[in-house]
């Protein structure tokens, strides 16, 4: 048997009459940038989080950048993040000539609470938490310490639509919580697309000006600005997707709880959930100390895996001018090492499970 770690048409094929309907919408309508889509779009998905307002961005690393920036963070400036996350997370931070300031994970994958305040300095201006393969972070515990030092809160929520931490959630913490519809995600889009929620009126008109070359209205550009927005077809799209999101992250909750309860190899460990957190599962992932021989194993018996991710940001090339060395963050290279996201996607069958489930407890170190 053949089981791909992701396969993107069969939730498509759910809904392939609305989509279709949504699509032949926008095509009619003959206006396909910043229109009735996106501004529906943008009041649906501001409900659906809980926040006020909701600005769509073409994607969610823009969305991260533009975040940054509105919020006057500049050169010299540090931002503190955790060091396991996305390269994506950083770039919000350094487009904008900041100082990613990384503190290590938790058992969770996600930042560990009790490193924040140790690294902050006169310098810290925010901390960007990451709400990493769909578990919410702490932040209850985040926000409080934030708050003590007078920090801005920024949310990279791009694999957490929809999960909660203590009833409330992810993107509502902060001042600023950015989305990521790529394709793969839980809400995902048909090509790239983002966005930022915020209950801060000033910031989300700051940032549908940045969006839009700094202008409100056309050729009157109040700010430097640039071309980020969230076009019809998306908005349109995503509306059909966001109807449907409790079922499909539910749908993910289910095949999450039969891998835990499938999965009894004792050299892998399973992923656990934080008390007081949801998980909506973008990704499974395991930990496994001969992870390669496993990915290997799996790839022979036809089943496709993926490592998220395999080189930490402070060790990339692109950010070896900031000094980092290796075994300065031994969790996170710990993780780079073990860690391992299994097939998991709407539309996955009970057979396709069970095969993976049944290769994960046949192998052997």
């Amino acid at each position: 048997m053949q089981v791909k770690c992701n396969v993107l048409d069969r939730q498509f094929q759910m809904y392939q009459e609305e989509y279709e309907q949504a699509a032949l919408r926008v095509l009619r309508s003959g206006w396909y940038v910043l229109g009735n889509e996106v501004h529906k779009f943008e009041e649906e998905f501001a409900q659906f989080t809980g926040r006020k307002y909701c600005v769509g961005l073409n994607s969610g690393l823009d969305a991260l950048i533009m975040s940054v920036r509105a919020l006057g963070i500049g050169a010299g400036d540090e931002v503190i993040v955790q060091a396991n996350t996305y390269i994506a997370t950083v770039l919000g931070i350094t487009e904008n000539g900041a100082v990613p300031v990384f503190v290590e994970p938790d058992e969770y994958f996600n930042m560990d609470a009790d490193k924040i305040e140790k690294a902050i300095t006169d310098r810290t201006k925010a901390v960007m938490v990451t709400h990493l393969y769909g578990q919410a972070s702490d932040m209850t515990r985040i926000a409080a310490i934030a708050d003590r030092h007078g920090l801005l809160l920024i949310e990279d929520c791009a694999q957490s639509h929809g999960a909660c931490f203590a009833g409330k959630m992810t993107g509502t913490f902060g001042i600023s919580g950015c989305f990521s519809f790529y394709p793969t995600k839980n809400l995902g889009a048909f090509g790239d697309a983002g966005a930022v929620v915020t209950d801060d009126e000033a910031f989300a008109d700051r940032l549908r000006m940045m969006r839009n070359y700094g202008s409100k209205v056309k050729y009157h550009n109040e700010i430097e600005g640039i071309n980020s927005r969230l076009d019809e077809m998306q908005a349109a799209l995503l509306r059909v997707k966001l109807s449907h999101l409790k079922e499909l992250n539910d749908e993910r909750k289910m095949l999450a709880k039969r891998y835990d309860e499938g999965i009894t190899n004792p050299a892998i460990i399973l992923p656990g959930v934080r008390d007081g957190a949801e998980s909506i599962y973008h990704q499974y992932v395991v930990r496994c100390a001969s992870r390669d021989s496993l990915q290997k194993a799996l790839e022979q018996g036809g089943i496709q895996t993926q490592i998220h991710y395999p080189i930490p940001p402070h060790l990339a090339n692109c950010y070896a001018h900031l000094g980092h060395k290796k075994g300065e963050f031994p969790i996170t290279e710990t993780y780079a090492d073990e860690v391992l996201s299994l097939p998991i996607y709407t539309g996955m069958t009970q057979d396709e499970q069970d095969y993976v489930i049944g290769q994960m407890n046949a192998w052997r170190v």
